[in-house]
Formats: C-alpha cells, structure tokens, sequence
C-alpha cells in the first residue's frame, strides 16, 4: 500500500484505538445492554428525570459503538479494494481508496472528539474568564485579543457569545472579561484551554519596536443547571455592590448595578455587570459562583484521579499552556501536547479545533509529552 494510504489507515487505526480505550469498549457493550434493557421497563418512565439521564446515556453509547463499528468496517472495505486496484494496475481506484481513506480518516478524528465530550458537564454551556497578566498595556492588549480569539471561535462553531464582565485596560485590551458561550458541548471543547496564554511579538507600544512577551491567563468552568446540586451557605458570601464600568447609558454608569459576590471559605470572587438591574446582576453572578464551585468539585476529582488539573496558576512564565509568536518567525505551540501551527493568524481568528483534540485526547491517554518552549 503507498504511504499516503498507509498514513491515513494508521491515523484510522489510531482514532479508533483511542475510542475503544476511552469506551473501555467491553464493559461499554455490556452498558449499552443494560440501558436498552431498562428503556424497556415502563416503570422507568414513572420517573421523567430518571427516564431522561437513562435515554441521554444510551444515546451517547449507542452512537459511539455505532460511529466505531461503522469506521472499522468502511476501512477494511476500503483497505482491501486499494489493494485490489493495485494488484490489477488500476491507478484510478486507487486513487478513489486513497481520497476515501482521506475522507474516512478525517470522519475518524471527528468522531473520535465527539465521543471524548461525555463528561459529566461536557455538554453544558460555559463561562470563559480572561485575565490579563503583569505587564500593563502589553499584558491587557493580549488578553483583548484572547478575547477577540475565543468569541470568533465561538462563532465558527454556531454558538452564541455574552459578555457577563468587563474591564477595560488603561491604554488597550482589557483587565480582565468573563464570556458566556453558549452552544452544544462549549464546555466540554473549551475547558482543555484553562491556563496561562504566552505571547511574543514586536510591541506596536513600544517606540524602539522591541520584541516583548506577555501573558494572560484564561479560566473555563462549566454551566451547571438544576440537575446538578451545589450547596452555598449564604452566611459564607459577601456580597458587594459598584458602579458598573464601561459602555452602557448613563443609568447603567450612575447606579451600583454591579455586583461582587466572595465565597469566603474557598476565596472564590464573581461578577457581573452586563444587566441594567442590581437583581439580575446578582442572579448571574449567583449562577457564575455555583458554576465555579461545580468546576472546583471536578478539578479535584480529577486530580484525585491524577489526571491534568486545570486550575489557576500564576500568570507567568514557567506556567503556560500555549505559546504564541509572531515575531521573527510565525508558530502557535501547545506545550501539553506538542500540536503546533505555522498560522498564528489563522489561530488568533478563531481555528482552534486541532488544539482542542489534541488535549482532549491526551486527558483519555494520559501520556505526558515532553515539550520544549519557543523562544
């Protein structure tokens, strides 16, 4: 077989590798069993809340076994038809096999994403928070465009952006923006993007046009909605209220609608600011601090597992996720992974897919990849 098939079997082969680890394909045959069992029971639908989280589960192995069962045979179909094109000297179906692996490799990794989101809040909408790091108007500018990068990213996907707060940085950028991305499975992509962001470029503050580097951090944490329980005492929070900043008429500017909620045990701090009523404002902020202490929950759950913790750190060097040059030479580069793109334009408008897969797959492997930083 010539290389360009064999590297799409392989891409396959490794798609379809990881989709049954992930599954842990036997036991999830034998779940998939039990659900179609249960389904059948009438007495299941006695219980709406119940009936609905047994049909969500069943969907979702249902439509991984089916998507890995189907990937498996089309390959063996397609494998051995390229064979048989080359043993007879036909050039042009072999081509064919060759552009359908192509396409059956592509359809591979798809799924293969897909399947990885079955987290217990993959498939909430999420809140996005951005904050820039030390470094004044540099370190703010970089933290806008993180901003810019994630909202087109967004987009791209058909979802829906909010922004819940806002700060505005002194010259450019902001301090700091809280996004609510709303659409299929925001949290389950966005949350492999907790960390700190690095960037290197010609500063176009800087009147010598030197090279500077900056950093912006980025927090994901998860939608939850009344399914999922999170007690807060309210005894524990102090709740504050401002005037809010930034655009927005002159009541919003004139009145303390803003409002500041701190968890006092955990230090955890939410705001909003984005309603033209103090009640809303604390509404969201309510809904953003439960979602905080829901993501804690799973952090630690995850650590107590020993997989990747993604928390906040220091916004510095020596804690970055990612690494962003445009100058003298252009390269996105994931330091968790390796995945690195020649497009950092491309990035930066939103392309952010082949990073998101990358760390995804790597949660399900848990295989450490030694990276090296760019300068």
């Amino acid at each position: 077989m010539r290389a360009e098939a064999q590297a799409h079997v392989d891409s396959i082969n490794e798609a379809l590798a990881l989709l049954r680890r992930f599954l842990d394909w036997d036991r999830a045959l034998r779940r998939l069993d039990e659900l179609n069992a249960r389904v059948e029971d009438q007495a299941l639908w006695n219980n709406p809340k119940e009936a609905q989280a047994v049909m969500r589960e069943r969907r979702r192995l249902d439509e991984a076994i089916t998507a890995t069962r189907d990937i498996e045979r089309e390959l063996s179909d397609t494998a051995e038809l390229i064979e048989m094109a080359e043993a007879e000297g036909d050039a042009e179906m072999a081509d064919e096999g060759v552009a359908a692996l192509k396409t059956l490799a592509e359809r591979a990794q798809a799924d293969k994403v897909k399947a990885l989101l079955a987290g217990e809040a993959d498939a909430n909408d999420t809140y996005l928070e951005i904050n820039a790091g030390a470094g004044g108007t540099e370190s703010q500018d970089w933290a806008g465009m993180l901003q810019r990068m994630y909202t087109r990213w967004a987009e791209r996907r058909g979802m829906k952006v909010e922004l819940i707060d806002y700060h505005a940085g002194e010259q450019a950028g902001i301090k700091s923006a809280t996004l609510l991305i709303k659409g299929e499975n925001a949290y389950g992509y966005a949350k492999v993007e907790s960390g700190v962001h690095r960037l290197v470029r010609i500063s176009p503050y800087d009147s010598a046009a030197r090279r500077h580097t900056s950093f912006s951090s980025v927090w994901v944490y998860p939608v939850i909605d009344d399914n999922i329980e999170v007690e807060i005492n309210e005894s524990e929070l102090r709740i504050d209220t401002y005037r809010a900043s930034g655009a927005g008429g002159q009541h919003i500017n004139t009145t303390d609608s803003a409002v500041r909620i701190t968890h006092l045990p955990t230090g955890i701090v939410v705001q909003c600011q984005n309603q033209r009523s103090q009640h809303k404002n604390k509404a969201e902020a309510y809904n953003q601090l439960r979602a905080r202490l829901y993501e804690r929950e799973l952090a630690e759950r995850e650590a107590a597992a020993n997989a990747e913790n993604a928390s906040k750190t220091d916004i510095g060097w020596g804690h970055q996720i990612r690494s962003y040059v445009l100058q003298p030479y252009q390269l996105v580069k994931d330091l968790r992974t390796g995945t690195t793109s020649t497009a950092p334009g491309d990035v930066l408008d939103g392309d952010l897919d082949e990073f998101m897969a990358a760390a995804l797959s790597q949660r399900v492997t848990g295989e450490a990849v030694v990276v090296e930083d760019v300068d």
